[in-house]
């Protein structure tokens, strides 16, 4: 599939390939399951609000990374109950905030990361007991 993208004015094309699931990485669960959709880019200087993004093991108590980054803010500490939809932890790739919430209540039970620690794709960020 090609795919044309126009940055400050240049237009650039690119092919790509969408992957079967059985294709992609393995370990990682998305939250929801679905086919691989296409959308608009926002037009130029729009606003795009920073995504939220919740990925947990199938045991569904470890929350991983989604990016390759940095850890901005810990929210949370060990034995710290959280509700669903706290954030508990912020990180930055590319210049663009992450937050993960909880998605459902639970007491933490670790907290492998601290502000300013490099963190790689699906790394364990934070256990729930």
């Amino acid at each position: 599939m090609k795919l044309q993208i126009k940055i400050d004015g240049k237009t650039y094309e690119a092919e790509v390939e969408v992957m079967d699931e059985a294709e992609g990485q393995p370990g990682f669960a998305p939250e929801v399951s679905s086919p691989a959709t296409s959308q608009p880019a926002p037009a130029p200087g729009a606003y795009v609000p920073a995504q939220t993004t919740i990925l947990t093991s199938a045991a569904e108590k470890q929350y991983c990374s989604p990016v390759t980054g940095l850890v901005i803010k810990v929210n949370v500490k060990p034995g710290q109950q959280v509700e669903p939809n706290d954030a508990i932890i912020v990180l930055e790739a590319m210049k663009m905030e992450t937050s993960i919430a909880a998605h459902h209540a639970g007491k933490v039970k670790s907290v492998n990361v601290a502000p300013g620690d490099p963190v790689k794709l699906h790394q364990v960020l934070i256990e729930l007991d």
